[in-house]
């Protein structure tokens, strides 16, 4: 009896072996198609895929480098907010590029670029998350950067929250808790995606659940089945098991409107979305953020189609089309007014009789600009600080040596205040009432009104010292996410997107408001501030129409003496009330 079973083993391994030969040259004989995109990710105001070959492509808008991918090859990309991070072919290691391109040293297996900072997974299963403070305020005040302990198999990183999958598939949220948008659903999850205020995650069972602000709808998943979400700005999108992608939530720019076809992956954006198919990658939304309708791979491996990111005109492949020219950051001073552009220089317009425009330099990278009602203070990508214009005070000549990662001065200010790269706050130029006193602590952001100045501590507290007539200096209590100090007043925008304003209320420029922001700016008696849906809301003084706001979506906001400036969501600016000496000009471009 053994010795037929033996018999019958050996003829049962040969028939094995024989089919299993059959299968190998049956499927060598269909190739694997290795002339494709594998990967696409939707960041802020562009995208980039990665393809077969694992070179990456990027396209959009943005600052400078944004869209310059470093040489090599890469396994995985993720697009943030003004940078993108991706994982070396080569080690696994983190390269990031863009505004934000710092990066731990280590081997990881996902990586995920927020806005302004990032996370990954170690290839040990703990998470890394890093960040910079930028633009005056600091990313790190909500926890982004203190991930929590245990195994994760997959990180995706929002606005100032982030997300993860445990190795369990069990889900953990941290960062800014507004619109409980750290409230993880419980349960078993397959797959996580953080937007700027919501989230959204697949179950086991295929389910979309969604959680966070929901203003759009944008946390109201369609019933069914899904194999993957992502959350963008304000709208969601979600793949179906049959490749159909379905979105929901705003759909201003038709960013929530899929083009009909089946797709492998999807992606949300802020006003645009992207998804991948075997063949191609296929986007709508907002024309400036995606490419044309549809991109196909490059038609000899290794050779990337370059893609036109405005307009309707095609290019030819390896032909890039120059990335148009945008202000990323703005500054309203009391008679001129100051942008920096996605390419890094510095533009001022408006008055000059203090040389505020003549003396403007001309050459290097700046990261953040603040004009004051004479003056103007410029940080430069090197963290070191430049000022011009009127010296009386010391504004130029004072001003301090070293790194530093936030400035600000203001409408009403004289003097100006700086952050430096350890926390500790520099104030320099007139030095009346105590408003450039020194001060102890760390700081993330720094303001400097007419005659005080105010700061946010790293605790998400604020600070104010120096003249208090009008209790402009008299901070309220909690947490904040972001100071501007005005003339006599002082308004600060709470952890919750709530605006709050103290101090001197002679023209309503304290008078509450109502809804949420995410972000102010203090002026000499009135103020403006940044709604979610990126309409400018102003209070306050309206002499010479400097509350009167022009229509359209906008991503920034500076209030100056008698005017106010914001960037529109196509990169230019637009500004309103006294136009004196050409400071407050309709439309302007780069």
């Amino acid at each position: 009896g053994g010795g037929g079973g033996h018999k019958l083993l050996l003829i049962a391994l040969a028939i094995a072996a024989l089919l299993f030969a059959f299968l190998t040259l049956t499927k060598a004989a269909t190739p694997t198609p290795t002339n494709r995109y594998i990967a696409l990710d939707a960041g802020r105001d562009h995208t980039c895929t990665l393809h077969s070959t694992g070179r990456i492509h990027c396209w959009g808008s943005g600052p400078t480098n944004l869209l310059e991918v470093p040489e090599g090859r890469y396994s995985a990309i993720s697009a943030g907010e003004w940078h993108n991070c991706a994982i070396r072919q080569e080690d696994n290691g983190i390269t990031c590029w863009g505004r934000d391109s710092n990066a731990p040293e280590g081997a990881f297996s996902d990586i995920a670029a927020g806005w302004h900072f990032a996370c990954a997974v170690r290839e040990s299963g703990e998470l890394a998350c890093w960040g910079t403070a930028n633009f005056g305020r600091s990313v790190l005040n909500y926890g982004q950067a203190e991930p929590p302990d245990g195994k994760f198999t997959a990180v995706s990183a929002g606005y100032l929250h982030a997300c993860g999958l445990r190795e369990s598939g069990e889900l953990a949220c941290w960062g800014r808790s507004s619109f409980n948008r750290t409230n993880s659903p419980s349960g078993i999850f397959t797959q996580v995606s953080s937007g700027t205020t919501h989230s959204c995650a697949v179950h086991e069972n295929g389910q979309a659940e969604c959680w966070g602000m929901n203003n759009y709808g944008q946390s109201n998943p369609p019933s069914g089945t899904f194999t993957q979400v992502s959350a963008g700005a304000w709208h969601s999108c979600g793949l179906r098991e049959n490749g159909s992608v379905e979105c929901w939530g705003d759909d201003e720019y038709d960013q929530s409107n899929p083009s009909p076809g089946r797709y492998l992956a999807v992606s949300a954006g802020t006003r645009h979305s992207c998804a991948l198919s075997a063949t191609s990658t296929s986007c709508w939304g907002r024309r400036d953020e995606r490419p044309l309708e549809t991109i196909a791979p490059p038609a000899t491996t290794g050779v990337v189609r370059e893609v036109s990111s405005v307009g309707e005109g095609r290019t030819t492949p390896g032909t890039p089309t120059p990335t148009p020219t945008t202000y990323t950051a703005v500054s309203a001073g009391g008679f001129h007014t100051c942008a920096i552009r996605s390419t890094g220089t510095l533009d001022c317009w408006g008055r000059d009789n203090h040389r505020q425009l003549t003396d403007m330099p001309t050459t290097g990278s700046f990261t953040a600009v603040s004009a004051g009602v004479l003056h103007t203070c410029a940080l430069r990508s090197s963290g070191a600080i430049v000022c011009w214009g009127n010296d009386g005070g010391g504004q130029v000549t004072d001003t301090p040596l070293g790194t530093f990662t936030a400035l600000g001065s203001g409408p009403s200010a004289s003097h100006t205040c700086a952050v430096a790269s350890g926390g500790a706050v520099s104030c320099w130029g007139t030095s009346g009432q105590g408003r450039t006193a020194a001060q102890t602590g760390t700081f993330s952001a720094v303001s400097a009104g007419q005659t005080h100045s105010c700061g946010l501590r790293s605790t998400g507290t604020i600070h104010c010292w120096g003249a208090d007539a009008s209790g402009q200096a008299t901070a309220p209590t909690g947490a904040f996410s972001a100071i501007s100090a005005g003339q006599q007043h002082s308004c600060g925008l709470r952890s919750t997107g709530a605006m709050h304003c103290w101090g001197s209320n002679t023209n309503g420029q304290t008078n509450a408001q109502t809804g949420t922001f995410t972000a102010v700016s203090a002026g000499t008696v009135h103020n403006c501030g940044l709604r979610p849906t990126g309409a400018i809301h102003c209070w306050g003084s309206s002499s010479g129409g400097r509350t009167t706001v022009p229509a359209g979506s906008y991503t920034a906001v500076s209030t100056g003496h008698e005017h106010s400036c914001g960037i529109k969501t196509d990169g230019t600016i637009a500004c309103w009330g006294d136009n004196g000496n050409g400071r407050a000009p309709a439309s302007r471009s780069p």
